[in-house]
């Protein structure tokens, strides 16, 4: 398993960089307002349609959530991308009994609560516009082994353009106080925010 690592100066060049390139791939990020316990730690549940999906959520962290950052990546990802792991990414494999050490390490997270930790459910890339959310056991077991102090929030992020030459990305947030014991009840309660985020999506009027 490749843990996150914490190195101020690199750390820093990594900050600027998503906020760099973030500005310059998309003409803007939107997302609603949402009440954040700073009390409690933060485990947000997202979709997964591309690779910019934990630098757009990076940004919502920056702007709205505040949290120090961190998300699961496929170890894969990590190896290729060995800079990640300086933006807060840790590495599961699926196929290997460090899958076990990667779900303790993220529930070991969300004991500060100070951390945010992002799970993307899907496991891989789908559609965008996708109408069923897949969803891994892994992030109920997360929530299982974790301490009862974190703050549960559903993200659903869709990418337009609109009448721009750049994208805008749009992010719909929700708390949810859900006391979740098995993975179809997340499952449906993911579902029914991110169908009722996609109707909101394609109803957008600019």
């Amino acid at each position: 398993m490749v843990y996150n690592q914490s190195n101020y100066f690199i750390n820093r060049v990594i900050y600027y960089y998503i906020k760099w390139i973030v500005g310059w791939q998309f003409h803007e990020v939107l997302f609603n307002d949402i009440e954040i316990d700073k009390s409690r730690s933060l485990l947000l549940i997202a979709n997964h349609f591309s690779f910019w999906d934990a630098l757009i959520l990076h940004t919502v962290n920056e702007r709205l959530l505040k949290k120090k950052f961190h998300v699961m990546v496929d170890e894969k990802t990590v190896h290729m991308l060995k800079y990640l792991k300086y933006a807060g990414a840790f590495s599961v494999n699926k196929k290997s009994r460090d899958i076990i050490e990667s779900i303790d390490h993220a529930a070991a997270l969300l004991d500060v609560p100070g951390n945010l930790v992002l799970i993307f459910p899907q496991g891989k890339l789908f559609s965008n516009y996708v109408d069923d959310v897949k969803f891994d056991k892994g992030v109920l077991r997360i929530m299982q082994k974790a301490p009862k102090k974190f703050q549960l929030v559903f993200a659903s992020t869709f990418i337009q353009y609109f009448k721009h030459k750049k994208s805008t990305a749009t992010v719909y947030l929700k708390s949810d106080e859900g006391n979740y014991t098995n993975i179809t009840a997340l499952k449906e309660a993911y579902q029914q925010h991110y169908s009722s985020s996609k109707l909101l999506q394609t109803e957008f009027d600019i």
